[in-house]
């Protein structure tokens, strides 16, 4: 996103861009946390016997490699800011998918933790460039 901005003439552009950005991290998050829960379920199940098997560790393996592409969709070019910020977002999805899909409960500092995250990934992917 380095190439837009006031000079460029196409500064109202920004907004859309980011709101295709945030989208695109809720997706990719989607896909990576639920593809490691997938594994985590065929291989682990719920803890009390075993996993629920291939298909399960299958369909997890595909919607990582999803994940994957969907990384590439985003509107900044660089790998490790793209990645860094996810990383905040993964932080914050994976409480979110363990409170609805496992019941997670968590605790004010898993969210403080969260929330912290995702003020790095708007830093990292956000903040204004000096360029």
């Amino acid at each position: 996103m380095s190439d837009i901005g006031p000079r460029s003439g196409a500064w109202h552009a920004v907004p859309m861009l980011v709101l295709r950005s945030a989208i695109l991290f809720i997706l990719a998050a989607f896909f990576e946390i639920g593809g490691a829960w997938l594994v985590w379920q065929g291989v682990r199940g719920d803890g009390s016997h075993g996993g629920r098997g291939w298909i399960w560790i299958g369909a997890g393996v595909i919607a990582l490699g999803v994940y994957g592409f969907v990384a590439t969709l985003q509107p900044d070019g660089q790998f490790a800011r793209i990645l860094a910020a996810y990383g905040g977002v993964f932080v914050a999805g994976s409480i979110v998918w363990g409170v609805v899909a496992d019941g997670y409960r968590p605790d004010r500092w898993d969210v403080t933790g969260a929330l912290i995250s995702l003020v790095g990934m708007g830093l990292i992917m956000y903040g204004p460039r000096g360029h």
